[in-house]
């Protein structure tokens, strides 16, 4: 398979990987062969890119960081309960989600499982959502890079716990900021500026009132926009006045967020995330976290087609965790617009007068 922007999509490709809603549930199945119908509702749902079948590229099988069940229960869990702080009125003077910290806990437990059985720790989030769903997909997200990045620092099992609880729910804030602001397409006034941010003590409030949720975890609601040299808010704290949960959570979220596509603006690509990042580091993030949790991102993830600086056209096959950005590529075509006579492949870590140019 591989991945293709959604202009590029015709009638008759079948879709290779499902697409989700977003409550987790799938949207189109894996095989589904795709009308004008279809395309045209994807990109109405707002989605930029999806996986198709391909029979050069038919082997090549983008392995996610989380099974695919994993994912649609935690996705189904983190929807059920911000719906339920959405809605006010189902609590009737009762405790919304009275079960949050239990039900979290198992949900985090099952990703460090599916995160424990993994041959390598470099992680490739590959799948596809209606942008209605970012705001849950985004939490999981955030949550798995969070996983990975407290593996890497060798945090112990209560810590990562408590890490991935807040990591899940460090955008709960955001179910007291009302739609149409998250959906607006142009610039926030300064006033919706100060109804959007205060989403993080807004979460904080609500965490901290569960006996079963770590005043830590909650602390990755009020801290994660927070910056490095102070810029941040709601309190404006720097360096390492920042907890460690709260800047690894801001860095995933930073992340996510950049590398999905938004009312607003399209998605970065993961190497111009990644180049945005460094750019940051001592700014808006301590530069080491950031080294840290580069080292575990896929730069080009399996599946992504590349413009090489030779004018061919090639499909990721394989990452080195060792070269993250030079992967290896299979050609599907020559610079001169042919196809070769039989598909091979380039691994770029050896062939060094070859660039990458672009991801198509």
């Amino acid at each position: 398979m591989r991945k293709v922007q959604i202009g590029m999509v015709k009638p008759g490709d079948k879709v290779a990987k499902p697409i989700f809603q977003e409550n987790g549930n799938v949207l189109l199945g894996e095989g589904v062969e795709l009308n004008d119908r279809y395309i045209d509702r994807l990109r109405n749902l707002g989605i930029d890119f999806l996986f198709i079948e391909d029979g050069m590229t038919a082997d090549i099988i983008p392995e996610d960081a989380i099974r695919e069940e994993t994912r649609k229960q935690a996705v189904d869990t983190i929807y059920k309960t911000m719906n339920s702080f959405k809605d006010q009125t189902v609590s009737k003077g009762r405790t919304i989600a009275p079960d949050m910290g239990r039900n979290f806990r198992a949900v985090f437990g099952q990703i460090m499982q599916d995160l424990a059985t993994r041959p390598n720790m470099l992680v490739n989030l590959s799948s596809i959502h209606a942008m209605d769903g970012y705001l849950f997909q985004h939490s999981f997200n955030v949550a798995v890079l969070a996983g990975i990045m407290g593996i890497a620092k060798g945090f112990n099992r209560n810590q990562l716990e408590e890490l991935g609880i807040g990591a899940l729910l460090f955008d709960i804030g955001m179910t007291k900021v009302p739609a149409k602001l998250l959906n607006q397409t142009r610039a926030f006034t300064v006033e919706e500026h100060k109804v959007v941010e205060a989403h993080a003590k807004d979460g904080f409030d609500i965490l901290r009132k569960y006996h079963d949720i770590s005043i830590v975890s909650a602390h990755c609601a009020l801290q994660h926009h927070e910056r490095y040299n102070g810029s941040g808010y709601p309190r404006g704290l720097k360096e390492n006045d920042i907890h460690i949960f709260g800047q690894i959570v801001g860095l995933a979220d930073t992340f996510d967020a950049l590398t999905s596509p938004r009312p607003y603006r399209k998605r970065y690509t993961a190497s111009e995330a990644i180049e945005f990042l460094f750019a940051a580091g001592g700014t808006f993030f301590d530069l080491d976290l950031i080294k840290l949790f580069c080292r575990h991102i896929s730069i080009y993830p399996v599946a992504t087609s590349l413009l090489l600086s030779t004018g061919q056209v090639g499909v990721v096959t394989e990452n080195n965790e060792l070269a993250v950005h030079r992967p290896r590529v299979r050609i599907i075509m020559e610079a001169n617009g042919t196809m070769p006579v039989s598909p091979y492949e380039l691994e770029l870590k050896d062939e060094l007068h070859i660039t990458i140019v672009k991801e198509l």
